[in-house]
């Protein structure tokens, strides 16, 4: 591209006075601008680590961690027996934790991995309708695992193992529900 730029140059004289005096030189300029494009391509992956600076992006990865423990407890501790009754809490807490556990993870890494997703997933009736699912299912088999150890103390082996883990599941019910407080005012914000 071209341009014609004329500007006029000044030029100050001293007259004999001892005064200034203007005197103007008119001169044409022709300028030349050259545009180069570059494009690149990467195939990095971007983490959004800003997402785990919010509150909600804290809250999954400590239900993460909680979650974690409790079901490293209590599968640990599980003892495969042919009397079922002394079982079925154990599996019921096993099944609620991980089943929570792997869906927080899949939440959090989406978040992680995608800054748009980030933005969109709390305002779905998804994230909503999951944290008080989780909060409500946690509760029920956290306190199902402590009603019945406390109940079969003498039976129970591992007893205090087992009460940690549903202690963890109860603590785990608590960041759920300030989730799903958290996911309704961001749903209502829309």
């Amino acid at each position: 591209m071209s341009y014609q730029a004329a500007s006029a140059q000044r030029t100050l004289v001293v007259s004999s006075r001892g005064g200034y005096s203007e005197k103007r030189e008119n001169m044409s300029t022709q300028v030349t601008v050259h545009r180069m494009v570059t494009t690149t391509t990467t195939s990095a992956l971007l983490i959004n680590v800003g997402y785990l600076k919010t509150f909600p992006g804290l809250l999954k990865v400590f239900q993460i961690i909680l979650g974690c423990v409790a079901v490293g407890i209590i599968g640990h501790y599980i003892k495969w027996t042919r009397n079922s009754e002394y079982l079925i809490p154990e599996l019921f807490f096993l099944l609620i934790a991980t089943a929570c556990l792997i869906a927080t993870c899949l939440l959090l890494f989406s978040c992680l991995c995608s800054i748009t997703t980030a933005s969109i997933i709390p305002k779905t009736l998804f994230e909503t309708m999951y944290h008080i699912v989780a909060s409500l299912l946690y509760f029920a088999c956290s306190l199902y695992l402590l009603i019945h150890l406390t109940e079969n103390k003498n039976y129970v082996r591992e007893y205090v193992a087992k009460i940690a883990a549903s202690a963890l599941g109860l603590v785990n019910t608590a960041l759920y529900i300030l989730s799903s407080i958290y996911s309704v005012r961001t749903f209502r914000r829309g």
